[in-house]
């Protein structure tokens, strides 16, 4: 019977400095598989031993692969079990380990904004100008430490978490564990990233459907507001009371679909979308289409 393969430590460690290098060669087309398959290149060389299998498992990870790049370190964690036990004989194939980075990359990327870029640096960041507000040194100094220091902290320990998981649930395949897992998490991915496209896809039609004189009082009379800061005071004060702006009211056709289903125009747009990767059209044309859409469509009066 053949040695067990295992990745050491040094190799997982290895890998972890590699991965803060993720978006080192990030591309609209597959965006962060450049640096995935970087940060997976010493596991792949300590794992398969044939030029021919080093291949395949580089092009495997060369897939699309896209989440906040720190919380990228406990999907590489379950990679790297799952690759180990594969090197050792263990049925798991491309489709599994590219079904479990893409069903995890999804929801897991909705945690990294709000907990490092919303709430951790802005945290760090007040602290060090206060510092530096006060003419200490120690204010970026401290910011930069202190950042780093939890940053690395964080994506070495969950790529360890991972790395610890992946191995379990490599040990019930026959049970068929690793593919509830797959199907869970790409169920969940898929429906976190339904839910952010209203967030993320934005149309607005410009055409003007309907023009509306409003009666006086129903808007804020610009003429008879009193001059200089009271005047604007109390324009804002009407705008709060409810009144309009302008004295007509002007209703767009994106007012009408706004009414009628709200984000049904971005919804279908992503359908749509979704349609022409399923078509195999490449994802570069697709984004310079939309481009020349949204262009012509301003032009136009459309857009």
């Amino acid at each position: 019977m053949a040695e067990k393969i295992e990745l050491s430590k040094k190799d997982r460690l290895t890998v972890a400095w590699r991965s803060t290098f993720i978006q080192g060669s990030w591309n609209y087309e597959r965006m962060q598989n450049g640096g995935w398959a970087f940060s997976m290149i010493p596991a792949i060389k300590k794992l398969y031993k044939t030029k021919e299998e080093q291949s395949d498992a580089l092009k495997r990870h060369l897939e699309f692969f896209n989440t906040h790049p720190y919380i990228a370190s406990p999907i590489l964690g379950v990679t790297l079990a799952l690759e180990e036990e594969r090197a050792n004989g263990s049925e798991i194939d491309d489709v599994a380990i590219q079904g479990v980075k893409v069903g995890m990359m999804g929801p897991l990327a909705g945690v990294g904004d709000p907990v490092f870029w919303f709430t951790l640096r802005p945290m760090l960041g007040a602290l060090g100008a206060s510092l530096a507000l006060g003419g200490s040194i120690l204010g970026p100094i401290i910011f930069f430490v202190a950042w780093n220091l939890i940053r690395w902290g964080f994506m070495w320990y969950t790529q360890e978490f991972g790395y610890r998981a992946g191995s379990k649930i490599t040990d019930d395949l026959s049970g068929g564990l690793l593919q509830d897992v797959t199907k869970g998490a790409s169920i969940l991915g898929m429906f976190v990233l339904a839910a952010l496209v209203e967030r993320w896809v934005s149309i607005d039609f410009k055409p003007i459907v309907s023009k509306v004189p409003l009666d006086k009082g129903a808007f804020v009379d610009w003429a008879n507001l009193p001059s200089g800061m009271a005047g604007v005071r109390q324009a804002f004060e009407e705008v709060a009371q409810g009144r309009a702006l302008s004295d007509v009211k002007v209703t767009t056709l994106q007012n009408n679909l706004d009414q009628l289903i709200p984000g049904l125009a971005p919804l279908l747009l992503t359908f749509f979308c979704m349609w022409l990767l399923k078509k195999k059209v490449s994802p570069i044309v697709i984004i310079i289409g939309l481009f020349v859409v949204g262009i012509l469509g301003h032009v136009i009066g459309l857009l």
